[in-house]
């Protein structure tokens, strides 16, 4: 090989170098994840999904990069954080929520989205079925939003029987779900004999304003329904209740580690893992639409005794011998 040829290859090897790297670093997949709560009340789910994401070989930082949506209890932000992290190219998108989930679905026919949400993806219209979902979309569903609401009223009659007005918040920003919630507490309510008041809160603003409506009204009692706004605002709620000496039920364990009576509902930490090990597998190159939904069927109740003595009730033992945790 003559001289100059020999050092042209080389140069063009050189100039070359530089792009295949580049190359090299576009291909680390890239996983959106899309939630409409904040990430203080989401520690322990994320660090669920994180182990489930590294069970299917991949890591944040070392060979997959991971970038957060927080709506920060703004749904209407989502329509427009799925349109960014779509525009991204991004490989998977995580859509931990119902909110979150409609977004992504709103956004993206083609970018496969993993979901975790309380309630039922084939009603939603999310998938065609749950062993063969058919599209871009699969994931992990919580025991329904409704079914837990109504376990709550129930938890709560037993804890005080004597109550009988009872508060059932809700967040009107995904009118389906509210709705859903309320007709089952309702019903419920009939049957126990309770009078029911429902109350909306979608902001900071909303929440002072039920429990001063709750005041009004002469509640001895409140549901407080699933939703992610009310998770990232679980220590705040708890706080509002010790202060207004409202007996008050929730689905997240962090509410009655916070100082509320008691919560009830789906252990979302067992969905948080699934969405992350089926996040990992199709990064891995299965299809969403040919991986089944799993139904995460994990519950917990929690009670926190030194709310209840401070409320003035007694916990009787068969509600104590059914708690999968009793704080003193």
């Amino acid at each position: 090989m003559r001289r100059r040829e020999f050092i042209a290859l080389m140069g063009g090897a050189a100039a070359a170098w530089p792009l295949a790297a580049r190359a090299q670093q576009r291909q680390t997949p890239v996983i959106g994840f899309l939630n409409p709560a904040s990430p203080q009340g989401y520690l322990r789910p994320v660090a669920a999904f994180l182990k489930g994401l590294a069970e299917a070989g991949y890591t944040d930082g070392q060979n997959v990069t991971i970038q957060y949506r927080w709506a920060e209890g703004h749904n209407d932000r989502l329509p427009a954080m799925a349109a960014d992290l779509v525009r991204g190219n991004v490989s998977v998108i995580a859509a931990t929520s119902t909110p979150a989930v409609l977004a992504a679905q709103a956004a993206t026919s083609a970018i496969p989205v993993v979901f975790e949400m309380g309630g039922d993806p084939i009603k939603l219209g999310l998938v065609t079925s749950l062993n063969r979902p058919g599209g871009n979309i699969t994931g992990a569903a919580t025991l329904s939003g409704e079914l837990t609401a109504a376990k709550g009223l129930e938890l709560l009659h037993e804890l005080i029987p004597s109550a009988r007005v009872i508060g059932l918040l809700v967040n009107p920003t995904v009118a389906s779900l509210a709705e859903s919630q309320e007709k089952q507490v309702l019903s419920n309510a009939h049957d126990l004999g309770l009078e029911i008041h429902v109350l909306k809160a979608s902001s900071d603003d909303d929440i002072d304003e039920a429990f001063n409506r709750l005041i009004e009204m002469g509640a001895t009692g409140l549901v407080i329904g699933p939703d992610v706004f009310f998770g990232s605002h679980s220590q705040r709620l708890a706080a509002l209740t010790a202060r207004y000496a409202i007996p008050a039920v929730y689905s997240r364990r962090e509410f009655s580690e916070a100082g509320g009576l008691a919560s009830y509902g789906a252990e979302i930490t067992e969905s948080y893992h699934i969405a992350g090990i089926y996040t990992g597998r199709i990064l891995n190159g299965e299809k969403p639409a040919e991986l089944p939904v799993q139904q995460a069927t994990k519950v917990e109740l929690v009670i926190n005794l030194k709310a209840a003595k401070a409320l003035g009730i007694s916990v009787s033992l068969s509600i104590i011998g059914r708690a999968d945790e009793v704080i003193e």
